[in-house]
């Protein structure tokens, strides 16, 4: 059984967090959601779903984590500007760790500076961010380089999981 991290904010893509939080709770996988308080409630852009944040980002360590799942939407802008996050995710890529985005969770990924050299997905909106980061780009529905997967959108979502479940 995984540990597994899932760095949420308000405006996440519903079924991106809901759909792959409900396989690895399935699968047996412990999933801990953090954001950048403990307590906050977060609410996805549809609003089909909403969580409430178990652990802040400043008390999340790598050594506690197996993996990390960052769902898109609008969460990740919001999160991709905070300093715990931001070492949070470093850690775990220097454990060379599984780090999973879907959509815009790669935003994530720039701003700690671990595409360099990795091949990655994401959504469109976002494709010349991750080139400018210095990953290599390609347009498919799940791509899984070293440590890192990647997805584009909500209809990826069932490659984003089995490779996901694979990693684990």
């Amino acid at each position: 059984m995984a540990k597994i991290a899932f760095l949420l904010a308000d405006g996440f893509e519903d079924s991106e967090m809901v759909s792959p939080y409900d396989a690895m709770k399935e699968a047996g996988h412990e999933s801990i959601i953090i954001g950048l308080e403990k307590g906050l409630e977060c609410k996805g852009k549809k609003e089909t779903a909403s969580y409430t944040t178990e652990l802040a980002a400043k008390d999340a360590f790598a050594s506690d984590f197996d993996a990390i799942i960052i769902p898109g939407g609008g969460a990740p802008e919001e999160l991709r500007v905070n300093d715990d996050i931001i070492r949070f995710v470093k850690e775990v890529n220097d454990q060379n760790k599984l780090i999973a985005g879907i959509c815009h969770g790669p935003q994530i990924m720039i701003s700690a500076d671990i595409l360099k050299g990795k091949a990655v997905t994401c959504y469109i909106g976002i494709r010349d961010d991750v080139k400018l980061a210095g990953a290599d780009y390609q347009d498919e529905e799940v791509i899984v380089s070293e440590n890192l997967v990647t997805s584009r959108t909500p209809k990826d979502e069932p490659a984003f999981i089995r490779e996901i479940l694979a990693k684990l």
